[in-house]
């Protein structure tokens, strides 16, 4: 079964992405576990016929009683008709650029984002059912009209939203945030107090010792050998401020290949020897 890379498949210019999309999605027999590939979070307002979505970790299924905002990612999904001839759903997809711009102007309230789930069910109510007519009368517009449009409609929407679920739904947003890390900086952060040397954190990287350093340097605007051997030292005082750890227990587990060699850099780090701490 092939893979379906949504919304690229609904777009005829599939150069870049819009930041808002619509999409009106209709079929005439049913549609058994889709593998989706979904690029932009989505939410799912289902008209007739009943959709159910696999994800990783479970499986969701809704008429047209609810709505669905989806994260974005890998997920299955069948779309089944009921009695009547025709399933149909409209999609309205946001990047993570536009949710950006919402958020920061409208949670001010400093929070830290949770792991999202892989999506949020929203109970239909004239409110819903009335927004989608305007949605779909302002599809009409010129296009640059249109998209000023649809700009407001999507704000519009969420400070429904958050009005009728409060925080938890502000919450689901902001965890909608993905936190971009790099390959390098993966195995950087998970060895930051290993015993590993540069060499094979590099290997690790699947990089050469000159490539591993100079991207170390943009990512961290440090050199690796000082940043490690500050964060290592810094581990070691804290270690050996527990009465129950002296040198001999920790200078191999931070990369140090004698006791000599990390007593003169705790020294010269923090100006007493170790054994002092």
């Amino acid at each position: 079964m092939e893979i379906e890379s949504i919304p690229e498949s609904y777009i005829k210019n599939q150069e870049s992405l819009p930041d808002l999309f619509v999409y009106d999605f209709k079929m005439t027999e049913d549609s058994i576990k889709t593998k989706v590939n979904l690029n932009m979070h989505m939410f799912s307002f289902l008209q007739t016929g009943k959709k159910q979505v696999h994800f990783a970790e479970t499986t969701v299924l809704v008429d047209n009683s609810q709505s669905l905002l989806i994260k974005k990612g890998n997920c299955l999904w069948s779309e089944l008709l009921e009695t009547e001839e025709l399933y149909y759903c409209k999609l309205l997809f946001f990047s993570e650029k536009q949710l950006k711009e919402f958020l920061q102007r409208h949670i001010k309230e400093e929070r830290k984002s949770q792991d999202a789930p892989s999506y949020f069910t929203i109970e239909n109510d004239s409110y819903i059912n009335s927004y989608l007519n305007s949605l779909s009368t302002i599809m009409t517009a010129p296009v640059a009209f249109m998209n000023t449009l649809l700009t407001v409609k999507y704000e519009e929407l969420l400070l429904y939203l958050i009005n009728k679920y409060g925080v938890m739904f502000e919450n689901y947003l902001l965890s909608l945030i993905t936190e971009e890390v790099s390959p390098l900086k993966k195995v950087i952060e998970k060895n930051t107090y290993t015993s590993l040397s540069l060499e094979e954190l590099a290997f690790l990287c699947n990089m050469s010792l000159s490539t591993f350093k100079r991207h170390f340097i943009r990512e961290y605007d440090e050199s690796p050998g000082k940043w490690f051997r500050d964060k290592r030292l810094l581990k070691a005082k804290e270690l050996l401020e527990d009465k129950n750890t002296v040198p001999s227990d920790v200078y191999l587990d931070l990369g140090y290949n004698n006791l000599s060699n990390f007593s003169s850099a705790f020294k010269s780090k923090f100006g007493v020897n170790p054994s002092e701490i």
